[in-house]
């Protein structure tokens, strides 16, 4: 049930900008953080057990979600220390995205820490469009079927579905949940995302695609 709009075009390098700057105008981050519910209450982190599991020597950037959000990530453990690692990374981009829709902050390291190329430009419009029109979002959202490939090349790609029927679109402004809005055919997504392990050990999500509505998925 999460707002889904298309934000106008824009450059990967104006669309960072506009989302690292906050997205929100003129507002100061602490005033915006009072219309979010529990993001100033150092939340837990994004990370599901899984992925805080997969330790490693990396410098990650922290990424804090509201208590009122919760992402719950299945499949997490393949026996496979590589496709674990890739599917550690598949959450923590996924937590970073609704960290910046959720958390008007005036940088969200996580979201480029995680994201690139392509990938990076799909995740800032997808984040500019809750702004753009008012938008943010509260609730669980399922994360399941997933389903890890290694590439003779290098790259790995995670495919996995999406189910948002447990989510509810909130205003931005005043901070009010609209539990009206009825769960649909097209909270339930399909995903297929290809990812290459940078030069400090992270799997960066570099492309996505997403079908709505998807029948494998409910």
């Amino acid at each position: 049930m999460r707002t889904r709009t298309t934000a106008a075009a824009a450059t990967l390098t104006t669309a960072v900008a506009l989302l690292l700057s906050g997205c929100g105008g003129s507002e100061t981050e602490d005033s915006a953080k009072d219309k979010i519910a529990g993001a100033d209450t150092g939340a837990s982190a994004s990370a599901s057990p899984s992925a805080s599991a997969s330790e490693d020597s990396v410098e990650r950037p922290e990424i804090k979600l509201p208590k009122d959000i919760e992402n719950v990530f299945e499949d997490g453990s393949t026996g496979d220390a590589k496709k674990d690692a890739v599917l550690a990374d598949n959450e923590r981009r996924v937590n970073s995205i609704d960290e910046a829709i959720v958390v008007d902050a005036e940088e969200h390291p996580a979201l480029e820490f995680y994201s690139k190329d392509d990938a990076l430009m799909s995740a800032v419009t997808y984040v500019k469009s809750f702004y753009d029109n008012g938008r943010s979002f509260t609730g669980k959202t399922r994360y399941y079927d997933r389903e890890v490939t290694l590439a003779k090349d290098g790259s790995a790609s995670v495919t996995y579905c999406m189910d948002a029927t447990g989510t509810y679109p909130k205003d931005r402004a005043t901070g009010k949940v609209d539990r009206s809005v009825k769960a649909s055919p097209s909270d339930y997504v399909f995903y297929n995302t290809r990812l290459k392990k940078n030069s400090e050990g992270v799997w960066q999500t570099t492309s996505v695609s997403s079908t709505e509505a998807a029948k494998r998925c409910m």
